[in-house]
């Protein structure tokens, strides 16, 4: 492995969805990922535990935490580690003899990294949630839609790895960065709602001021102006256009052929109706291939939608290696970038427990605790945390 967080020791108790996104972003940037798997199958529907990507770079063991020596081991593990992830509900990890004030005992300068939708006090901390109804709660999914229309699902990019595993990745690292200065750790509490309120500061701000309507889609981000929206092209494609700033919109209506047309004024919010209407018709006569070459290189602020197969050969981002190629599967690179000690994804995901005996050896526990069957698992009946 290489990047800025080589040598840094990293333990995920694994969970799904945002702890295991957060743990692959420190394992791309260097740090050396062991996750603690359960026995039996995991939470997901069976799949080739190699395709799952969010455990790229990673070394996995097998501990049943209902075993008698279960807690120990992770607690060993958690000793020599410098960040420990966990994604349960609050007090899970502390029912399993694995929580924070157990591991901070052992590791005075441990960070402990907890992920959860709720966070770890109020309410509704001790209930189930995904995160359709956390970014619900926090006010980021009534804005995104159609005026008139219910609110659409932004997949879960806005909640569990915007809001949750990013927000959880920055306060790991903010929390190592202090305790490399003072030798004590600390327990971060990162929750999808807390995360996904801070990403929406600005609209906070605009709505504060009096710059944001509160109806959806009525607004200048939210597809309420027709320069900041999407249009079918003749194919049944689409193209985003995006021409917020004047010169932006100039251009767009020159290379729509537009520039000398009869219409309202950009800002003229009576107007939209008009303007939208007229682009549609434009956006309905070429292809979205056509559109394509005709803006590109411009400053319209316009791009083509893609799927996510299509993205992968887009030649901006062919150029800059976005994707890249690794056991087999085309998938996103390292992001972001750095200059001096740039990141690396690291070796295909393993099946669960295929470094038990490698880690436990390689970290010292192999001496302090006793051996166990199975490849060095505590335990390999199924355990339900």
């Amino acid at each position: 492995m290489s990047g800025p967080l080589t040598g840094v020791r990293v333990v995920e108790l694994a969970g799904i969805g945002p702890a295991p996104f957060a743990a692959m972003l420190l394992a791309d940037l260097g740090a050396d990922v062991v996750r603690v798997d359960r026995p039996g199958p995991g939470a997901l529907p069976a799949g080739d535990p190699r395709r799952d990507l969010l455990n790229r770079g990673k070394r996995s063991v097998v501990v049943d935490l209902k075993h008698p020596d279960g807690a120990e081991v992770v607690l060993g593990l958690a000793a020599r580690a410098a960040i420990l992830i966990e994604g349960w509900r609050p007090g899970v990890a502390e029912r399993l003899g694995v929580g924070p004030k157990a591991a901070l005992e052992r590791n005075p300068g441990l960070v402990y990294g907890r992920m959860t939708g709720w966070g770890q006090h109020g309410p509704l901390a001790p209930a189930a949630g995904h995160d359709i109804g956390y970014i619900a709660v926090a006010g980021a999914l009534h804005p995104i839609g159609r005026p008139g229309g219910p609110p659409q699902i932004p997949l879960n990019l806005v909640g569990d790895f915007g809001g949750g595993a990013l927000y959880l990745v920055v306060g790991c690292l903010a929390a190592l960065h202090t305790a490399r200065d003072t030798s004590r750790g600390q327990v971060v509490d990162a929750a999808i709602v807390d995360g996904t309120a801070h990403l929406t500061t600005m609209f906070a701000a605009l709505l504060a001021d009096g710059a944001w309507q509160p109806e959806r889609g009525r607004n200048l981000l939210d597809g309420g102006a027709p320069f900041y929206d999407v249009y079918a092209t003749a194919d049944g494609g689409h193209m985003a256009v995006g021409a917020l700033e004047p010169q932006f919109y100039a251009e767009l209506l020159r290379l729509l052929g537009l520039a000398d047309a009869d219409l309202p004024a950009q800002h003229d919010v009576s107007g939209w109706p008009v303007l939208r209407a007229r682009f549609a018709e434009v956006f309905g006569g070429r292809t979205r291939d056509e559109w394509t070459e005709l803006f590109d290189g411009t400053d319209a602020c316009v791009a083509p939608v893609l799927s996510l197969t299509e993205a992968q050969h887009h030649p901006h981002l062919v150029a800059r290696a976005t994707f890249e190629d690794h056991f087999g599967i085309r998938q996103p690179a390292v992001a972001p970038r750095l200059s001096e000690t740039p990141g690396a994804i690291g070796g295909s995901p393993p099946a669960p427990g295929a470094n038990t005996e490698t880690v436990l050896t390689e970290w010292g526990l192999d001496a302090d605790l006793p051996r166990w069957l199975d490849n060095g698992a505590v335990s390999q009946k199924q355990g339900d945390t």
